[in-house]
């Protein structure tokens, strides 16, 4: 069975079995950002709705979907409902869901429910968390003499999301390579190009000789990065109430209400 055609298997188990319906459904890792390697699984993560009784309960239920972990898929949702309180905080792991260019599913209504997402990002929050990544698996993994190649990635890759976040004020693309051309010094260019080739080819556990010039320019732009963000000034969340309305027409055009 080809990849798709188990994934798109694995929704029907899961809206049988769960009760609920899939809004969409996004490929969230490597593979998205676009730097896999051949033995690299498939991060497939997806929002979804129940109907209105689930909602109505006083024992809440949990607003995760955890459906299945193995060497080659790793499946879990989040509820639509969960989903919007996350868009209200500006969680910058949903802004890149929302924009994945590997989509499996999408509910014909998903667009219009959430076409005004970009109005919760906050500038500040997006650039801490992009900043705390960097910052992490730097200090963790690129410190020593040989390194895991694709570390070098979980590095630049927030980094650069960081610099187009300083830039636009808006949520970062997901593809590495779109963040390469608008953010990436020239310079560096064709050492990060080799290094995607080098991990296009190889296990997700090999390492190599670190990349000195690429260390210096990630403590340069850390240093920078820290002190841009901790001069911009915070931004007022939106109201609940178009949220509050979004929730209930997801209801209505799933079936759910």
């Amino acid at each position: 069975m080809k990849i798709r055609e188990r994934i798109n298997s694995e929704f029907m188990a899961i809206e049988e079995k769960e009760n609920l319906t899939i809004l969409i459904a996004i490929e969230s890792g490597s593979r998205a950002w676009g730097f896999a390697s051949p033995d690299s699984d498939y991060d497939v993560r997806f929002i979804y709705v129940r109907n209105r009784e689930h909602y109505l309960r006083l024992d809440k239920r949990r607003d995760v979907c955890e459906w299945c972990l193995d060497e080659t898929l790793d499946i879990n949702g989040w509820d639509f409902d969960k989903t919007l309180r996350l868009l209200h905080s500006s969680n910058p792991t949903l802004f890149e869901w929302l924009s994945s260019p590997i989509v499996y599913r999408k509910h014909p209504a998903f667009d219009s429910l959430i076409q005004d997402a970009s109005i919760y990002f906050l500038s500040k929050s997006g650039l801490y968390h992009y900043l705390h990544m960097a910052e992490g698996n730097y200090r963790e993994y690129l410190k020593g003499d040989m390194v895991k190649l694709k570390k070098y990635f979980y590095v630049l890759r927030p980094i650069l999301a960081c610099r187009h976040i300083l830039a636009r004020g808006t949520p970062p693309p997901m593809l590495f390579r779109e963040l390469i051309e608008a953010q990436l010094e020239p310079s560096l260019i064709p050492e990060v190009e080799e290094l995607l080739r080098m991990k296009e080819q190889s296990s997700e556990l090999d390492v190599a000789p670190k990349r000195q010039r690429l260390n210096d320019y990630i403590e340069q732009s850390l240093t920078q990065i820290r002190a841009e963000a901790d001069k911009l000034p915070g931004t007022k969340k939106q109201p609940w109430e178009p949220l509050n309305e979004l929730f209930l027409r997801a209801l209505k055009v799933t079936g759910q209400m």
